[in-house]
Formats: structure tokens, sequence, C-alpha cells
């Protein structure tokens, strides 16, 4: 999953499931040590990549 985030949306603004009500959303900074980093706003989210369901562009 990692080296596919980082090939096809790296720089892309993407939302991210991860079950229930836990969707993130934000632009790709970076991907790395199997976590994801998304910004928005200035604020920086980190996803555990083992946790994410789905992932699609905005």
């Amino acid at each position: 999953m990692q080296s596919f985030i980082v090939e096809h949306h790296l720089g892309e603004v993407i939302d991210v499931y991860c079950g229930g009500p836990d969707v993130f959303d934000g632009k790709v900074e970076a991907c790395a040590d199997n976590v994801l980093t998304l910004v928005k706003g200035g604020k920086y989210t980190h996803i555990a990549i083992d946790k994410i369901i789905a992932i699609w562009r905005t």
C-alpha cells in the first residue's frame, strides 16, 4: 500500500477511509515507515497504513 500511495497519490488531495466514522482528507505530504501523512489547512494528520481500508481522490 505504501508504494502504491507514493507512486499514484503523492501530492494529490485524497480521502482516506479507516472504518466506521473515520474518514480523513487532505493532501498527501509523505508516506514512509508505514505512516501516511496528510496536510490540510496547515495541520498534519498521520495515519497508520495498516488501518487504511480505502482511499480515493477528491
